[in-house]
Protein backbone atom coordinates (compact mmCIF):
# COMPACT_ATOMS: atom_id res chain seq x y z
CA UNK A 1 0.00 0.00 0.00
CA UNK A 2 1.61 3.14 -1.06
CA UNK A 3 1.68 5.69 1.50
CA UNK A 4 1.73 9.39 0.96
CA UNK A 5 3.99 12.02 3.30
CA UNK A 6 2.68 15.15 3.77
CA UNK A 7 4.48 18.61 4.68
CA UNK A 8 2.87 19.69 8.09
CA UNK A 9 -0.24 21.33 8.43
CA UNK A 10 1.06 25.18 8.57
CA UNK A 11 3.06 24.65 5.16
CA UNK A 12 0.11 23.02 3.71
CA UNK A 13 -2.12 25.98 4.19
CA UNK A 14 0.60 28.27 2.75
CA UNK A 15 1.47 26.31 -0.23
CA UNK A 16 -2.44 26.99 -0.59
CA UNK A 17 -2.55 30.94 -0.43
CA UNK A 18 -2.59 31.43 3.16
CA UNK A 19 -0.53 34.12 4.75
CA UNK A 20 0.61 35.89 7.86
CA UNK A 21 -1.63 38.06 10.07
CA UNK A 22 -0.62 41.78 8.39
CA UNK A 23 0.39 43.43 11.69
CA UNK A 24 -1.62 46.53 11.37
CA UNK A 25 -1.37 50.01 13.57
CA UNK A 26 -5.15 50.34 14.86
CA UNK A 27 -6.13 49.39 18.67
CA UNK A 28 -7.05 46.09 19.82
CA UNK A 29 -9.51 46.85 22.51
CA UNK A 30 -12.93 47.81 22.34
CA UNK A 31 -12.74 51.07 24.53
CA UNK A 32 -9.88 52.65 22.08
CA UNK A 33 -12.04 51.33 19.07
CA UNK A 34 -13.76 54.62 17.44
CA UNK A 35 -17.49 53.77 17.28
CA UNK A 36 -19.24 54.94 14.50
CA UNK A 37 -23.11 53.66 15.08
CA UNK A 38 -22.55 56.35 18.22
CA UNK A 39 -20.91 59.16 16.33
CA UNK A 40 -23.60 62.40 16.67
CA UNK A 41 -24.95 64.23 13.75
CA UNK A 42 -28.18 65.19 11.77
CA UNK A 43 -28.90 62.12 10.03
CA UNK A 44 -31.42 63.72 8.07
CA UNK A 45 -34.17 61.06 8.96
CA UNK A 46 -35.39 58.95 11.89
CA UNK A 47 -36.06 55.48 11.25
CA UNK A 48 -38.64 53.07 12.31
CA UNK A 49 -37.06 50.39 12.27
CA UNK A 50 -33.59 48.57 12.33
CA UNK A 51 -31.98 45.37 13.13
CA UNK A 52 -31.81 41.86 12.53
CA UNK A 53 -34.12 38.84 10.98
CA UNK A 54 -34.08 35.03 10.18
CA UNK A 55 -32.23 34.77 13.60
CA UNK A 56 -32.68 31.13 14.34
CA UNK A 57 -33.30 30.04 18.43
CA UNK A 58 -34.75 28.16 20.44
CA UNK A 59 -37.67 28.48 22.19
CA UNK A 60 -40.02 27.19 24.83
CA UNK A 61 -44.10 26.94 24.06
CA UNK A 62 -47.13 26.33 26.27
CA UNK A 63 -50.16 24.86 24.46
CA UNK A 64 -53.92 23.21 25.58
CA UNK A 65 -53.02 20.68 23.13
CA UNK A 66 -50.62 17.76 23.97
CA UNK A 67 -47.46 18.26 24.07
CA UNK A 68 -48.85 21.10 26.95
CA UNK A 69 -44.96 22.14 26.76
CA UNK A 70 -42.34 21.83 23.73
CA UNK A 71 -39.12 23.17 22.88
CA UNK A 72 -38.53 24.41 19.18
CA UNK A 73 -36.95 26.49 16.83
CA UNK A 74 -38.29 30.16 16.67
CA UNK A 75 -37.29 32.65 13.38
CA UNK A 76 -36.65 35.96 14.87
CA UNK A 77 -36.67 39.69 13.83
CA UNK A 78 -35.65 42.01 16.16
CA UNK A 79 -35.62 46.10 15.42
CA UNK A 80 -35.45 48.58 16.77
CA UNK A 81 -36.49 52.38 16.08
CA UNK A 82 -33.59 55.05 15.54
CA UNK A 83 -33.83 58.84 16.52
CA UNK A 84 -32.71 60.98 14.02
CA UNK A 85 -29.09 62.44 15.30
CA UNK A 86 -28.25 58.70 15.99
CA UNK A 87 -26.14 57.22 12.79
CA UNK A 88 -26.58 53.57 14.10
CA UNK A 89 -27.51 50.73 16.16
CA UNK A 90 -25.76 48.53 18.20
CA UNK A 91 -26.83 45.76 16.70
CA UNK A 92 -24.83 42.78 19.25
CA UNK A 93 -27.01 44.05 21.89
CA UNK A 94 -30.09 42.55 20.26
CA UNK A 95 -28.24 39.03 19.83
CA UNK A 96 -27.28 39.84 24.13
CA UNK A 97 -30.61 40.33 25.03
CA UNK A 98 -31.76 37.11 22.90
CA UNK A 99 -29.21 35.29 24.60
CA UNK A 100 -30.42 36.39 28.28
CA UNK A 101 -33.97 35.12 27.93
CA UNK A 102 -32.56 32.06 26.71
CA UNK A 103 -30.52 30.88 29.50
CA UNK A 104 -34.10 31.85 31.62
CA UNK A 105 -35.56 29.80 29.88
CA UNK A 106 -37.30 31.76 26.66
CA UNK A 107 -41.01 30.72 26.92
CA UNK A 108 -43.10 32.68 24.17
CA UNK A 109 -46.04 34.30 26.03
CA UNK A 110 -47.55 37.89 25.86
CA UNK A 111 -45.68 38.65 29.20
CA UNK A 112 -42.14 37.71 27.84
CA UNK A 113 -42.59 39.32 24.70
CA UNK A 114 -43.63 42.44 26.17
CA UNK A 115 -40.93 42.31 28.73
CA UNK A 116 -38.50 41.74 25.93
CA UNK A 117 -39.41 44.79 23.85
CA UNK A 118 -39.67 47.20 26.46
CA UNK A 119 -35.97 46.02 27.66
CA UNK A 120 -34.89 45.74 24.30
CA UNK A 121 -36.20 49.68 23.83
CA UNK A 122 -34.13 50.82 27.24
CA UNK A 123 -31.09 48.09 26.23
CA UNK A 124 -30.95 50.39 22.80
CA UNK A 125 -31.74 53.92 24.66
CA UNK A 126 -34.89 54.41 21.63
CA UNK A 127 -38.20 55.39 22.09
CA UNK A 128 -39.53 52.09 20.17
CA UNK A 129 -38.87 48.29 19.53
CA UNK A 130 -40.04 45.21 17.86
CA UNK A 131 -39.94 41.66 17.95
CA UNK A 132 -41.18 38.98 15.82
CA UNK A 133 -41.28 35.26 16.18
CA UNK A 134 -42.78 32.55 13.40
CA UNK A 135 -42.69 28.62 14.81
CA UNK A 136 -43.11 24.89 14.32
CA UNK A 137 -45.93 23.98 17.10
CA UNK A 138 -47.07 20.51 17.31
CA UNK A 139 -50.07 18.88 18.26
CA UNK A 140 -51.15 15.44 19.01
CA UNK A 141 -53.69 13.84 16.76
CA UNK A 142 -56.19 11.02 16.28
CA UNK A 143 -57.29 9.40 13.50
CA UNK A 144 -61.17 9.81 12.92
CA UNK A 145 -62.14 5.80 13.44
CA UNK A 146 -59.09 3.66 14.92
CA UNK A 147 -57.94 6.98 16.87
CA UNK A 148 -54.16 6.11 15.96
CA UNK A 149 -52.13 9.21 17.58
CA UNK A 150 -49.52 10.82 16.00
CA UNK A 151 -47.75 14.00 16.02
CA UNK A 152 -49.71 17.14 13.49
CA UNK A 153 -48.58 20.98 13.42
CA UNK A 154 -48.88 23.85 12.22
CA UNK A 155 -46.68 27.20 11.76
CA UNK A 156 -47.67 30.06 14.17
CA UNK A 157 -45.91 33.53 14.73
CA UNK A 158 -46.08 36.19 17.25
CA UNK A 159 -45.73 40.10 16.97
CA UNK A 160 -45.11 42.76 19.44
CA UNK A 161 -44.13 46.16 19.28
CA UNK A 162 -43.99 48.52 22.02
CA UNK A 163 -43.36 52.77 22.18
CA UNK A 164 -43.03 55.16 24.34
CA UNK A 165 -45.83 56.44 23.57
CA UNK A 166 -48.61 54.49 22.36
CA UNK A 167 -47.56 51.07 24.40
CA UNK A 168 -47.83 47.78 23.37
CA UNK A 169 -49.50 46.66 20.41
CA UNK A 170 -49.77 42.43 18.73
CA UNK A 171 -50.13 40.74 16.17
CA UNK A 172 -50.49 36.69 15.97
CA UNK A 173 -51.46 34.56 13.57
CA UNK A 174 -51.11 30.77 12.23
CA UNK A 175 -51.01 29.40 8.87
CA UNK A 176 -52.86 25.76 8.95
CA UNK A 177 -53.13 22.44 6.65
CA UNK A 178 -56.50 21.64 5.50
CA UNK A 179 -58.31 19.47 3.06
CA UNK A 180 -61.28 21.19 0.46
CA UNK A 181 -63.31 19.34 -1.77
CA UNK A 182 -64.60 20.97 -4.65
CA UNK A 183 -68.47 21.90 -4.38
CA UNK A 184 -68.52 22.70 -8.17
CA UNK A 185 -67.12 19.24 -9.31
CA UNK A 186 -69.56 17.51 -6.92
CA UNK A 187 -72.63 18.84 -8.44
CA UNK A 188 -71.73 18.49 -11.84
CA UNK A 189 -69.80 15.10 -11.51
CA UNK A 190 -71.99 12.12 -11.83
CA UNK A 191 -69.15 10.53 -9.32
CA UNK A 192 -66.39 11.65 -7.34
CA UNK A 193 -65.41 15.04 -7.05
CA UNK A 194 -61.73 16.50 -7.06
CA UNK A 195 -60.18 17.99 -3.87
CA UNK A 196 -57.20 19.97 -3.14
CA UNK A 197 -54.78 20.67 -0.07
CA UNK A 198 -55.91 24.09 1.11
CA UNK A 199 -53.54 26.55 3.69
CA UNK A 200 -55.71 28.65 5.66
CA UNK A 201 -53.91 31.66 7.43
CA UNK A 202 -55.34 33.64 10.18
CA UNK A 203 -54.15 36.62 11.80
CA UNK A 204 -55.42 38.34 15.08
CA UNK A 205 -55.52 40.82 17.73
CA UNK A 206 -57.09 40.11 21.32
CA UNK A 207 -58.63 42.83 23.39
CA UNK A 208 -56.77 41.76 26.42
CA UNK A 209 -53.92 39.89 25.12
CA UNK A 210 -51.74 39.54 28.92
CA UNK A 211 -55.20 38.30 30.72
CA UNK A 212 -56.01 35.54 27.38
CA UNK A 213 -56.59 32.52 29.19
CA UNK A 214 -57.56 29.87 26.04
CA UNK A 215 -54.34 29.37 24.34
CA UNK A 216 -54.64 31.32 21.05
CA UNK A 217 -53.06 28.92 19.03
CA UNK A 218 -56.08 26.52 20.00
CA UNK A 219 -58.39 28.41 19.22
CA UNK A 220 -57.46 29.93 15.56
CA UNK A 221 -56.13 26.22 14.78
CA UNK A 222 -60.41 24.86 15.78
CA UNK A 223 -61.71 28.04 13.25
CA UNK A 224 -59.83 26.85 10.63
CA UNK A 225 -60.19 22.63 11.05
CA UNK A 226 -63.80 22.77 12.23
CA UNK A 227 -64.71 24.36 8.63
CA UNK A 228 -62.74 22.64 6.37
CA UNK A 229 -63.91 19.78 4.27
CA UNK A 230 -61.76 18.03 6.32
CA UNK A 231 -58.24 18.39 8.61
CA UNK A 232 -55.43 16.57 7.97
CA UNK A 233 -53.44 13.29 9.88
CA UNK A 234 -50.46 12.47 10.73
CA UNK A 235 -51.62 8.40 10.72
CA UNK A 236 -55.03 6.68 8.59
CA UNK A 237 -55.63 3.65 8.47
CA UNK A 238 -58.30 2.31 5.89
CA UNK A 239 -61.30 2.92 8.12
CA UNK A 240 -59.80 6.15 8.96
CA UNK A 241 -59.09 6.86 4.59
CA UNK A 242 -62.71 6.18 4.33
CA UNK A 243 -63.96 8.25 7.21
CA UNK A 244 -62.07 11.59 5.64
CA UNK A 245 -63.38 11.10 2.37
CA UNK A 246 -66.57 11.03 3.05
CA UNK A 247 -66.42 13.77 5.38
CA UNK A 248 -64.62 15.61 2.95
CA UNK A 249 -67.82 14.83 0.14
CA UNK A 250 -70.18 15.82 2.77
CA UNK A 251 -68.99 19.11 3.47
CA UNK A 252 -67.43 20.60 -0.03
CA UNK A 253 -65.99 24.45 0.29
CA UNK A 254 -64.96 27.10 -1.78
CA UNK A 255 -61.63 28.93 -1.12
CA UNK A 256 -64.78 32.51 -0.50
CA UNK A 257 -66.85 29.46 1.78
CA UNK A 258 -63.91 28.97 3.92
CA UNK A 259 -62.44 32.48 4.58
CA UNK A 260 -66.55 33.32 5.04
CA UNK A 261 -66.61 30.42 7.96
CA UNK A 262 -63.69 30.86 9.43
CA UNK A 263 -64.33 34.67 10.17
CA UNK A 264 -67.98 33.86 11.23
CA UNK A 265 -66.31 32.18 14.09
CA UNK A 266 -63.65 34.73 14.81
CA UNK A 267 -66.65 37.02 15.09
CA UNK A 268 -68.42 35.29 17.72
CA UNK A 269 -65.24 35.12 19.63
CA UNK A 270 -65.39 37.57 22.68
CA UNK A 271 -61.24 37.85 23.08
CA UNK A 272 -60.55 38.85 19.30
CA UNK A 273 -60.63 42.43 18.26
CA UNK A 274 -59.94 42.02 14.87
CA UNK A 275 -58.28 39.12 12.16
CA UNK A 276 -57.72 38.93 8.78
CA UNK A 277 -58.86 35.12 7.09
CA UNK A 278 -56.84 33.81 3.77
CA UNK A 279 -57.40 30.71 2.38
CA UNK A 280 -55.12 29.10 -0.68
CA UNK A 281 -55.14 26.01 -2.67
CA UNK A 282 -53.69 24.32 -4.67
CA UNK A 283 -55.51 23.50 -7.37
CA UNK A 284 -55.41 19.41 -8.03
CA UNK A 285 -57.13 19.61 -11.61
CA UNK A 286 -55.61 23.28 -12.67
CA UNK A 287 -52.53 25.09 -13.25
CA UNK A 288 -53.04 27.73 -10.56
CA UNK A 289 -53.91 27.92 -7.26
CA UNK A 290 -57.29 29.40 -5.92
CA UNK A 291 -57.51 32.02 -2.74
CA UNK A 292 -59.72 34.53 -1.01
CA UNK A 293 -58.88 37.03 1.77
CA UNK A 294 -61.00 38.71 4.31
CA UNK A 295 -60.31 41.33 6.68
CA UNK A 296 -62.76 42.12 9.98
CA UNK A 297 -62.23 44.98 12.52
CA UNK A 298 -65.04 44.91 15.32
CA UNK A 299 -65.88 48.33 16.11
Amino acid sequence: METNIFPNKQERHKRFGSVPPVKGDKPLNKEDMTDLQNTPNDFLFAIDSVGISNVKHPLIIESDYKPSQQTTVGTFSLTTGLHQMSKGINMSRLTELLQEYYLEGFNVTFDRLYSFTKDLVERMEQSSAQIAVQFPWFFDRTSPSLQKSGLAHAEAFMNVNYDHDNGFSHEVGITVAVTTLCPCSKEISEYSAHNQRGYVTIKAKFYNPIELKPDWKVTLLEAAETNASSMLYPILKRPDEKAVTERAYENPRFVEDMVRLVAADLYENEDIKSFTVECRNEESIHMHDAIARLTYTKE
